[in-house]
């Protein structure tokens, strides 16, 4: 094995976290520019809600492998033929105009995407030890929220100067890049004292994992925590539209400033615990206090349909995003510290599975509520309970969190 130098560990975070900003880059774009293309293409909002729904559908059903995948292939390659993919598909875009056409390269957008979060989740299991993987989890996890908030500052500037379709193409070029300096930057093997081999096939049995009690409490997180996440990517633009009058020009920076708190509810979610665990807190403990904090924060969201000033909104569903993103890192971690090393791939990637599902079918109930006049009301209060329910579950399935030992998979059984 190739010990690989502090420095190039670095540039592989680096990279790692370039490649998920590019993925959220390229998945939201469609939801920023909902109000062009609405007008140009005449769409209803079940139409767009079908859209999202076969994006969310497609990377869904292709959780279930791309979690094995990234175990059975290795990091490296596994990581360069996601992200080639999904540059791709989302460049494939400008060369749609039906409602079919858009609905077929999300759905391949969807399915290339969920590459994204397990190979997150590998980065830190292979390239750093267990005591540093939260903070690194919380630094990884913020990458999303730097794409969600470059894209709202570029993308609606870059298509009314050069066309809807020229951001779409720019942004998928941009990750084409990525791949070539992933390949040249990562070695063919590597070692990390603690961490998993990355490159390193591995033969996780599904069954086993669904017996398993602590991969239910991953499901239940990731389905109850990702409906609030799917819903406000691809329905915020349109609610600041609908409900303040903001032009495609005028909302960018009130969605910017939201994934900039969502950014430092990642961070915190990676500290926060850090903190606890360094004062000698249990992992059970620093876990779930960390997650009830953000359970807590998140309950105000609702109020955002009280208030007729967009800067009050954004700060009410920044907080939620905040909330959201460091109960997220805190899923991410808990799943990194339960499961042995060579199974987290596997174990992400049907928790996301459930994610992704869950959103789905919040996105179809934002269509449907939309277009019979019931507004953005029920999906509001969904939004600021869902964390409470998502730790009693938890709670419930895992009443203690324990690490794992390394490449070590005693299974946990369900009812028990």
């Amino acid at each position: 094995m190739q010990a690989i130098s502090n420095t190039r560990r670095g540039w592989i975070v680096a990279l790692a976290f370039t490649a998920i900003m590019l993925n959220y880059v390229d998945r939201q774009i469609i939801a920023l520019l909902k109000p062009m293309l609405q007008l140009e293409f005449g769409w209803s909002d079940r139409d767009y809600s079908h859209m999202a729904s076969a994006f969310q559908f497609c990377a869904a059903v292709s959780f279930l492998g791309t979690g094995w995948f990234i175990d059975r292939i290795g990091l490296r390659r596994g990581f360069a033929i996601g992200v080639g993919a999904w540059s791709l598909a989302g460049m494939a875009h400008a060369f749609v105009s039906s409602v079919t056409g858009f609905i077929g390269v999300r759905a391949l957008l969807g399915a290339a995407e969920s590459i994204g979060t397990p190979a997150q989740v590998k980065t830190a299991a292979t390239y750093f030890p267990p005591e540093q993987r939260s903070l690194m989890l919380g630094i990884g996890n913020m990458a999303s929220n730097f794409g969600a908030v470059i894209a709202p500052l570029t993308i609606p500037a870059l298509a009314l100067a050069l066309g809807w379709r020229a951001a779409f193409l720019i942004a998928g070029g941009l990750g084409l890049v990525w791949v070539v300096v992933w390949l040249l930057v990562t070695p063919r093997t590597s070692s990390t004292p603690g961490a998993a081999d990355g490159d390193k096939g591995a033969n996780v049995p599904w069954g086993v994992l669904l017996r398993d009690r602590r991969q239910w409490a991953v499901i239940a997180a990731k389905a109850l925590s990702d409906q609030v996440w799917w819903f406000l990517l691809f329905f915020m633009p349109d609610m600041f539209n609908r409900m303040f009058g903001m032009s495609q020009g005028e909302l960018g920076l009130p969605i910017a400033m939201i994934y900039f708190l969502a950014a430092l509810g990642s961070l915190s979610g990676g500290i926060l615990p850090t903190w606890l665990l360094s004062r000698g807190v249990s992992v059970n403990r620093a876990r779930k206090g960390s997650m009830l904090l953000y359970a807590c924060l998140i309950l105000p969201v609702p109020l955002v349909l009280l208030t007729g000033d967009p800067w009050v909104a954004a700060g009410l569903l920044g907080l939620g995003l905040f909330a959201h993103q460091g109960f997220s890192t805190n899923v991410f971690a808990m799943t990194a510290d339960i499961f042995p090393s060579r199974m987290i791939g596997t174990a992400i990637g049907i928790g996301a599975f459930a994610g992704n599902l869950s959103g789905m079918g919040m996105i179809e109930l934002a269509g449907w509520s939309l277009d019979n006049g019931h507004g953005y009301t029920p999906l509001m209060l969904i939004c600021g309970g869902s964390y409470l329910v998502a730790l009693a579950c938890i709670h419930l399935l895992v009443p203690r969190l324990v690490v794992a030992e390394p490449g070590v998979a005693k299974v946990a059984p369900v009812g028990h």
